[in-house]
């Protein structure tokens, strides 16, 4: 897996209106150390736990910081080649995998965690994924995950075994039939998928159901 590393990788902070941001996370030179990140891909924040939980990429380890004054992390989750994450609404973590080709969900008080998406293998069946980077969770505990390898967003209802195409699917290209390495992915209450279709450099809009998306943002071949 490819790494770009960063001089000295921090969480920065920055209120509504404010001309400066706070370092809420790292800041102390790249490193593998409880005050240091390294590569960090992603971060949500945990309101329950006024904290922030970070994908510390390069150290293969999830990491959750205080929100305030925090000055080192606690590594929550280890060995793994995170890249995206997200939370439900009961406090589950949601956790991408890309070298595994999972998305393994954790409860509170977890360590090893459930595969809920993938974890057969790299692969382009409906039950694997191929170097996912991003997750969303909706409502319904339904994930959305961007297949970054197959080139397609990946639904996977809670509980299933297989997933279905959400987006793209006719490998990598620059109709609105495909997405070429999906990045970042949300979907609305109505169903309807956003993803940034990095391969591409626009972000495209999936209906609910549709073969096809639209261009919202960025380039329109």
């Amino acid at each position: 897996m490819r790494s770009w590393k960063i001089g000295n990788p921090h969480i920065v902070k920055w209120k509504l209106g404010a001309t400066s941001g706070q370092v809420v996370a790292g800041g102390n030179e790249e490193g593998s150390g409880v005050h240091q990140l390294s590569d960090p891909r992603d971060v949500i924040v945990d309101k329950e736990r006024d904290s922030v939980i970070i994908c510390d990429n390069s150290n293969r380890r999830v990491v959750q910081w205080p929100r305030q004054n925090g000055t080192s992390g606690e590594t929550i989750i280890s060995n793994i080649d995170c890249l995206g994450l997200t939370m439900d609404e009961n406090g589950s973590l949601y956790v991408v995998d890309f070298e595994k080709a999972e998305v393994r969900r954790y409860q509170r008080g977890e360590y090893q965690g459930t595969v809920v998406a993938g974890g057969n293998g790299e692969g382009n069946r409906l039950d694997q994924l191929f170097r996912p980077t991003y997750v969303f969770v909706d409502r319904d505990h339904s994930m959305y995950v961007s297949d970054y390898g197959n080139h397609r967003v990946m639904k996977w209802r809670e509980g299933a075994e297989v997933g279905i195409i959400a987006a793209g699917g006719q490998g990598e290209g620059n109709g609105l039939t495909q997405v070429w390495n999906p990045r970042g992915v949300i979907v609305d209450q109505l169903g309807t998928v956003y993803v940034a279709d990095c391969g591409n450099a626009r972000i495209m809009r999936w209906l609910k159901g549709a073969t096809q998306g639209s261009v919202m943002v960025g380039c329109k071949r």
